[in-house]
């Protein structure tokens, strides 16, 4: 009978670890929590089951790019085989694995901002205002001789 092969939604609970096995091959271990919630007819609310823990074993370069890439917390989907349920705990040997964009970005490496998109942008200082020329007085259009004596003095 082959493994029955699962999809998984959880989040990361504590540290990935990672070893490296006689023959330099890398395997990743970490624990994997997930919440199911169920609909609650009578209150009409959703409502948080019994949490489901799993121990996640990958290996080779799956087993190298988890422990760079994976943090407590993060939320991720597993594609995976069951091994074994022991411990109130189902173990998945894990085929495929992906960071859940539900809560937060993630980058790869050719998607990755520039160094000077993290700078701080410091927006150039604005020019000063031009002065409006008046016109002299006595000309077409210029304010009275009155009116220039009293701006000169600020209107006292």
């Amino acid at each position: 009978m082959a493994p029955s092969v699962t999809h998984v939604t959880g989040t990361i609970s504590g540290d990935v670890e990672v070893r490296f096995t006689q023959d330099g091959i890398a395997v990743c271990r970490f624990r994997l929590t997930e919440t199911p919630t169920h609909w609650d007819t009578a209150t009409r609310k959703w409502r948080d089951g019994a949490p489901i823990t799993y121990i996640c074993t990958a290996w080779r370069d799956l087993a190298r790019n988890a422990a760079e890439s994976l943090v407590d917390g993060v939320t991720v989907l597993v594609k995976g085989r069951i091994t074994e349920i022991r411990d109130n705990s189902l173990y998945l040997s894990v085929d495929d694995l992906g960071i859940s964009l539900r809560r937060r970005i993630a980058y790869t490496e050719t998607s990755l901002p520039s160094p000077i998109a993290a700078r701080p942008y410091t927006p150039p200082p604005a020019p000063p205002p031009a002065p409006v020329p008046q016109p002299a007085a006595g000309q077409p259009g210029s304010p009275p001789a009155w009116w220039q004596e009293k701006r000169a003095t600020r209107w006292s």
